[in-house]
């Protein structure tokens, strides 16, 4: 799903009569993941509340991330688009298929090894 962040919050654009909003209505608990084009085993896990549901009438921030990921179309759905803003409560990195304290405890048992054959 295509995103903007600002340093500090995430905004998404999406439409107010998916199931997706609905649920985000009722429980305002979510996650997402980012991953890296040239890694895939690279990832960033963000959980957040959603802080806000606003709507977006002109699909203005829609209309922005779609020149953002370089596909600009027509907007059908602008009557019913919504901004929403997603604050981060926890962030959570992994490389490699590994968290980084993973991989850390990896690197050492590894190096135990080779100092105790």
């Amino acid at each position: 799903m295509w995103f903007a962040w600002d340093g500090q919050r995430a905004r998404f654009s999406h439409t107010r009569n998916r199931q997706k909003y609905r649920n985000l209505e009722n429980d305002q608990r979510v996650s997402f993941h980012v991953q890296d084009p040239d890694n895939p085993y690279r990832t960033l896990e963000v959980r957040g509340r959603v802080e806000s549901m606003v709507p977006d009438p002109q699909a203005l921030f829609y209309r922005s991330l779609q020149k953002r990921y370089d596909f600009v179309a027509p907007v059908y759905d602008a009557d019913i688009r919504v901004i929403i803003t997603v604050a981060p409560i926890s962030f959570i990195a992994v490389d490699a298929g590994l968290t980084q304290k993973e991989l850390n405890d990896l690197t050492d048992l590894i190096n135990k090894q080779r100092a105790n054959p």
